[in-house]
């Protein structure tokens, strides 16, 4: 998808300050090239093409749009870089799992410190943290790209799906081993004998192709309180404790496949796959990194290129049958404390026009610009500005406010932003490996966590 824009300006009053000293001299003839990875929903993207449209009314810098789906996103980027023939702003859901620590190490990203500094008190906790990444050439931290929205993990239930199986929510336990029985040994078998179907009680996301299988085991790990880096990215695999707990977590991610509880095919998922057994009503719960699932059935419920019929169904789902919930406790009884995956755009450091790019993220991330354009995902991503986080909109509905509960009760970053090479285990998905070398191969538990141990050590060490 290819359109043609124009843009600059700020969220904080420095910021704005700044943009008006310069803007008038930068704009004049100016054309920016803008790559942008595709949304979600046709709502998302319209809330960047009318500010892209403010931006440019504003400014009379031209802003050159092309959109790519996500997948596409990391390969043209690579090509850009090899060729030098980069854009001026990027963004790609992928960058900061798959390559912005990288890129920042290897000095291939502007600093983004002169807007980005001025914004600072704008932020919420833990989301500008995200880009404060090390730069090798330079030898020093800075902040390499800028924060724009930021996705954790959910339960997506199908309640009516539950009562079939003669279960209510609150039947639902909240202490971590009783809470996997309970949908293996109870859940399942109730739903089948009532059904005559083969449903499955969870749907376990293990694919190496899917990122839902390293962000679901990474919430097996934090139940487990294993900790793989200190706050320097220096590794901690070789304590014990990690080791033990390491093992916990893969024995309880795994037991759920060996036990029959979740689809066979879900060792080979890809992302999408949860999300379509869950729609099609073939497993009762799955663990998400987002809630487009239930999004998916809000979407449907004001599409108007659907049926009557498709509408209300929407209509019920979202508003009726699913239930969005948190993980149960720790084993420990703790509450688990989530990662937030802090998704980022980036200026790449021989970008030809970066003043004007900077400008662009600057107007971008103004609150009446940044807020239309987080709300039109329709609450997949949660807002980084603290400003965006109290709007309405996340206390319109029980699914929302399921997601403004957890990011508000405190999150934490993913080691890839303390150690950069944990994009390339991320990458290789050494976490979805490891567990099909024990469903698929029978390799013991313990066997399969010091070869991953191994790898985590000979790659990020």
């Amino acid at each position: 998808m290819r359109s043609k824009v124009i843009g600059a300006l700020s969220i904080a009053v420095a910021a704005v300050g700044l943009f008006a000293a310069t803007a008038p001299a930068l704009a004049q003839g100016k054309t920016i090239t803008v790559w942008w990875g595709k949304g979600f929903y046709k709502s998302e993207d319209d809330a960047l093409l009318e500010t892209i449209k403010k931006f440019e009314a504003k400014t009379g810098i031209k802003v050159e749009l092309s959109q790519y789906a996500i997948q596409d996103m990391i390969p043209k980027t690579v090509a850009a870089l090899d060729s030098g023939t980069v854009p001026d702003v990027a963004y790609s859901d992928t960058y900061d799992v798959q390559a912005q620590g990288k890129w920042a190490y290897e000095g291939k990203l502007e600093d983004l410190s002169d807007i980005m500094l001025p914004m600072k008190d704008a932020f919420a906790p833990n989301t500008l943290e995200a880009a404060l990444l090390y730069n090798d050439v330079t030898k020093k931290k800075s902040y390499y790209g800028f924060p724009l929205k930021q996705q954790s993990m959910h339960v997506q239930i199908w309640g009516d799906m539950l009562e079939k199986a003669g279960f209510k929510a609150a039947d639902i336990p909240t202490k971590w081993e009783d809470y996997w029985t309970f949908w293996c040994d109870k859940v399942q078998p109730a739903i089948r004998k009532a059904t005559g179907q083969r449903i499955y009680g969870v749907g376990q996301p293990m694919g190496v192709e899917s990122t839902d299988s390293f962000q679901s085991f990474y919430t097996f790990m934090d139940a487990y309180h294993v900790k793989l880096v200190d706050d320097d990215g220096k590794l901690l695999v070789d304590d014990p404790k990690v080791r033990d707990g390491l093992i916990h977590a893969l024995k309880d991610y795994t037991d759920t496949y060996i036990k029959g509880c979740t689809p066979p095919s879900s060792t080979t998922w890809k992302d999408p796959d949860n999300n379509v057994a869950f729609h099609n009503k073939t497993i009762v719960m799955t663990h998400n990194f987002t809630i487009s699932i239930a999004a998916k059935w809000f979407e449907d419920s004001t599409n108007p290129a659907l049926t009557d019929a498709q509408r209300a169904a929407g209509k019920q789902a979202y508003e009726q049958d699913i239930i969005t919930a948190s993980f149960p406790k720790a084993p420990d009884g703790s509450t688990i404390r989530y990662r937030s995956d802090v998704k980022t755009g980036l200026i790449f450091a021989n970008a030809k026009n970066k003043a004007e790019g900077k400008q662009f993220i600057s107007f971008l991330m103004q609150e009446d610009n940044v807020r239309p354009y987080i709300e039109g995902a329709l609450g997949r991503w949660f807002p980084v500005t603290k400003a965006s986080q109290a709007s309405p909109f996340w206390q319109a509905d029980r699914h929302r406010k399921a997601v403004w509960n957890q990011f508000t009760g405190g999150t934490a970053p993913f080691d890839f932003t303390k150690n950069w090479k944990f994009t390339i285990l991320n990458n290789e998905n050494v976490w979805a490996k490891a567990m099909n070398r024990v469903v698929s191969e029978k390799v013991p538990v313990d066997k399969a966590v010091d070869e991953l141990i191994a790898r985590i050590k000979q790659v990020a060490g």
